[in-house]
């Protein structure tokens, strides 16, 4: 029945803006390369999920979201079990921005209720019901909702990509920028200016916060607090904890933290 679907194909030409889909997926599965004519908010109420695309990749921790463009072709790998609700929209101007891009956004109280409250309501919801309600507010709550520091983007430039690509294989990896430059055929002012422009990042940020996605991802596959600091780059636990909490201190709390 529609009203219990797990096929996201039911979802892209409903008679409504928002559609929302509940799903389930056991730990280390992937959906595999897909797209969806509408864009979509992913949501993980629990486990820990990794978006990859050609332009980077983005870290969903439980509490978060990914709103992912239509059209943009992606895969989802699960870390722990993840209980997941997706958002498919028809974006309307208070998130046409948003929906534009790939982002990862805290979810509020608010857009968490709301979004579970839909999942329960069938696809076809009544237009004079509380959807419409809902649907609405789901909207708003996506608009206002701030940006995370969980998104890796990955440069164009074929001799940048190939830098982040030997880190995202190995973020142990301790070259300086120096010996980066040498690695991949570029001066070390090139490498930074460059680095900048199509990232948005300096590469120290980059490479801080791709030991911080890492980190997050074996947390959530249960590995030792001492593997995983060694698997990035770190001499201790105490240190990889202070560079994580240095990037996320203006994190808000969302509702995962409860």
């Amino acid at each position: 029945m529609l009203m219990r679907s797990t096929n996201p194909a039911d979802f892209q030409h409903v008679p409504h803006a928002v559609a929302v889909m509940a799903r389930r997926y056991p730990s280390l599965s992937h959906t595999g390369q897909h797209s969806h004519v509408r864009a979509q908010l992913l949501y993980a109420i629990s486990g820990l999920m990794i978006a990859r695309t050609s332009r980077g990749t983005w870290v969903i921790p439980p509490g978060h979201a990914l709103m992912i463009a239509g059209g943009v072709t992606h895969d989802i790998a699960m870390h722990g079990e993840v209980d997941m609700r997706t958002a498919y929209l028809v974006p309307d101007d208070s998130v046409r921005t948003v929906a534009e891009q790939c982002r990862v956004i805290l979810v509020s109280p608010l857009l968490d209720a709301a979004l579970q409250a839909l999942a329960d309501e069938p696809v076809l919801y009544d237009p004079a019901g509380r959807g419409p309600h809902l649907a609405a507010l789901i909207m708003s709550e996506i608009a206002r909702a701030p940006a995370t520091p969980f998104a890796l983007p990955l440069p164009d430039d074929a001799r940048l990509r190939k830098l982040c690509e030997a880190l995202v294989n190995d973020p142990a990896i301790g070259f300086d920028i120096d010996t980066w430059g040498l690695q991949v055929g570029v001066s070390r002012r090139t490498l930074t200016r460059r680095f900048r422009a199509e990232t948005g990042l300096s590469f120290g940020e980059w490479r801080r916060r791709l030991r911080l996605l890492h980190t997050l991802m074996k947390q959530a596959e249960g590995s030792a607090p001492k593997d995983v600091a060694r698997r990035v780059g770190y001499r201790s636990t105490q240190a990889l904890q202070a560079m994580m909490r240095r990037l996320l201190k203006n994190e808000p709390a969302g509702p995962a933290s409860r």
